[in-house]
């Protein structure tokens, strides 16, 4: 059993909302969000007399580390200038500075904005990042459009915001930086070590330490698109409970490889996610929408805003995940969309064989909703193409990833998902592969 968690970063004990658990449906906003008038708001929650992030996080792979409490202050505590990048941000106030994120082929420094929003109260600080790979770009406009809705003055604790981490790869239109090294396999980096891994270390010490919780923007890769999503090490307290702060929306258990930057992020103590929105070269407006309006939810709960934009639908469900390959080459056909629920035997689409003249079907190996999928193109046989989610209790999936520690490790170090559970039995579905939509 998963013994009751309490409060996490800023979560706060009297909040007047709680999270809830188990979605029916995707989210979807209500057409008209509560306004933040006396008739309409939500009060924002008084704060907690507990710290507000927990004493430790613990994995069963990793040692207990340490996370920095934020300090038990006084109710409407003010706070203090924060320093960052060698500035300081006044309470009530915000500033866009400007992080170093390389240099490019002729010795040119290149520089990102780091945009920060400091409250005049006490609380939680939290940092969203985006295009660690360059082409992933819905994060991007999450955090712009989230960043300029923020009133400084009205809020309590701070929120870093860094649209474009990976700015060379964002210049160039590449989820890659121009050595082709992946940046989201470089976290925390080294000092001595490659321009990816150099780049990674200054922007985790400079930037991701000052935090104490982290939202990881991406996107499917290799023309594919995901349903929107949360992703974590479900297995950590902290992580789990960061987890259901984001409204309706769905929940994959996932502890990452090494070399992201929510799996470095955690290691060094700081509760992280991926939220994995769209697909990449594109911007895509619901997409998008539901993001911001999960963004707002987070931070209302955190005790962060007194704004909270209601959902059509409870907190999100808790899935396992199977990926469903092409067995042939040709061109890919899918006859289903993203969200779709699906039952065992339906036919989600066709690779035609232009050569041969020849189709072959692909069908469900299992009943869930559509969480991923690829978009037509040209496909070679062992093609991930198709994404299911399998719906399952949130106490069957914990248990099952702790009880087998050793299958989501092995996933994890070989760059892929977790050894997903199906359905909460005990028999591992098949982890995504190199070539697959993992937060690459």
């Amino acid at each position: 059993m998963i013994r009751p968690i309490l409060g996490v970063l800023g979560l706060l004990a009297g909040s007047t909302l709680t999270a809830q658990d188990f979605p029916v449906e995707p989210s979807r906003p209500v057409s008209e969000p509560v306004e933040q008038s006396a008739a309409r708001s939500t009060p924002r929650p008084p704060p907690s007399t507990v710290a507000k992030t927990p004493a430790a996080v613990v994995a069963p792979t990793m040692d207990a580390v340490a996370v920095t409490p934020v300090p038990v202050l006084a109710e409407g505590a003010e706070t203090t200038p924060l320093s960052l990048l060698g500035q300081s941000v006044r309470p009530g106030t915000r500033a866009e500075l400007r992080w170093a994120s390389g240099q490019s082929f002729d010795g040119a420094v290149v520089t990102t904005p780091v945009i920060v929003v400091h409250g005049p109260t006490v609380g939680p600080r939290i940092c969203l990042t985006a295009a660690v790979h360059g082409d992933e770009l819905n994060g991007i406009e999450i955090i712009r459009r989230l960043m300029n809705e923020l009133d400084p003055a009205a809020m309590s604790g701070t929120v870093i915001g860094v649209p474009i981490v990976n700015f060379l790869g964002y210049a160039r239109g590449s989820r890659y930086l121009p050595d082709r090294r992946d940046l989201n396999r470089s976290f925390p980096g080294s000092t001595t070590g490659s321009a990816a891994s150099r780049i990674a270390h200054s922007f985790f010490n400079e930037v991701a330490t000052n935090c104490q919780a982290l939202v990881d923007f991406h996107t499917g890769s290799f023309d594919r698109k995901n349903l929107p999503q949360v992703r974590g090490d479900l297995r950590i307290p902290a992580v789990l409970e960061f987890s259901r702060g984001f409204g309706a929306t769905a929940v994959l258990h996932s502890p990452g490889a090494r070399g992201m930057l929510r799996r470095a992020a955690v290691e060094a103590g700081i509760p992280a996610i991926t939220f994995e929105v769209g697909s990449p070269m594109r911007l895509e407006p619901a997409e998008i929408d539901l993001a911001v309006q999960a963004l707002h939810t987070l931070l209302h709960k955190m005790g962060m805003t007194r704004s909270f934009r209601m959902w059509a639908e409870p907190q999100a469900l808790f899935y396992s995940a199977k990926w469903v390959r092409s067995d042939a080459g040709g061109m890919l056909f899918s006859e289903v969309n993203l969200g779709d629920r699906v039952r065992v035997g339906q036919r989600l689409g066709k690779v035609v064989d232009p050569v041969q003249n020849s189709e072959r079907a692909i069908v469900s190996p299992v009943q869930g909703k559509l969480i991923g999928m690829a978009l037509n193109q040209i496909v070679l046989p062992g093609f991930a193409t198709y994404h299911i989610g399998v719906q399952t209790d949130e106490q069957q999936l914990i248990e099952a990833a702790e009880n087998a520690p050793e299958n989501a490790d092995a996933a994890a170090a070989s760059g892929d998902e977790s050894a997903d559970i199906e359905d909460g039995d005990t028999t591992p579905i098949e982890a995504p592969r190199d070539d697959e939509d993992i937060e690459r």
